[in-house]
């Protein structure tokens, strides 16, 4: 797969589309159970307020995994991210109701940084519940 999008046509300042993702505790149980990280403040509310928590919390990684998808459905291929990092600043708190979270992301195209290799930095946003949840997220993405 390649990028479906051209690094000739985009501008600094393009928009991706923005996304919503749910995340409900039994999205958490099942996340842990693929990725194998069973810390009890992913699934116990208990132990999550006893360690200072508000409540049961999503892994950083789900988080940070969810994010990314708004760059990866735009380009067209997940190859085309060749790097990407984040900030951890508030967790995703997930009540124990019928809603869940919403992690709301989205991003735009902040530089062009290589006419050559045709990159460019596309910064985003995560928010839930009103609060920023990831900060300095980027990610550099190879464009067709």
């Amino acid at each position: 797969m390649t990028s479906k999008v051209s690094y000739d046509e985009v501008e600094v300042g393009t928009e991706l589309p923005a996304q919503t993702f749910p995340v409900s505790r039994a999205t958490l149980v099942r996340y842990a159970g693929a990725s194998g990280d069973f810390n009890p403040i992913h699934w116990n509310e208990r132990f999550a307020k006893e360690v200072g928590l508000p409540d049961v919390i999503a892994h950083g990684m789900f988080t940070m995994a969810s994010a990314i998808r708004v760059v990866t459905d735009w380009v067209g291929d997940p190859g085309a991210v060749a790097e990407y990092g984040v900030r951890f600043t508030k967790p995703v708190v997930v009540p124990d109701d019928d809603k869940g979270a919403l992690i709301e992301v989205t991003a735009k195209v902040g530089a062009k940084l290589d006419d050559e290799a045709r990159t460019v930095r596309v910064d985003l946003v995560a928010t839930a519940a009103g609060q920023k949840v990831l900060g300095l997220s980027r990610a550099v993405v190879r464009l067709a």
